[in-house]
């Protein structure tokens, strides 16, 4: 059985785009970011991020997951 072209991609979420101000079709990745600019502390300074993409607009957005 095959998918069809509107059915979304294994990491592909439909989700609100706020510059298409519509449902859209999202690529969704986990991403760790070093917050601390201090060189001494950044290994103890990593967060995890929700990062997703409009594949429509292609607008970013990045939500730190302990803030979720």
């Amino acid at each position: 059985m095959s998918k069809s072209k509107s059915s979304p991609r294994n990491n592909e979420f439909v989700e609100e785009c706020q510059s298409c101000e519509s449902r859209t079709p999202h690529d969704v990745s986990i991403e760790i970011k070093t917050e601390s600019r201090k060189r001494e502390n950044r290994e103890f300074s990593r967060e995890p991020y929700r990062v997703t993409r409009c594949t429509r607009c292609g607008n970013t957005r990045s939500q730190r997951m302990n803030d979720a």
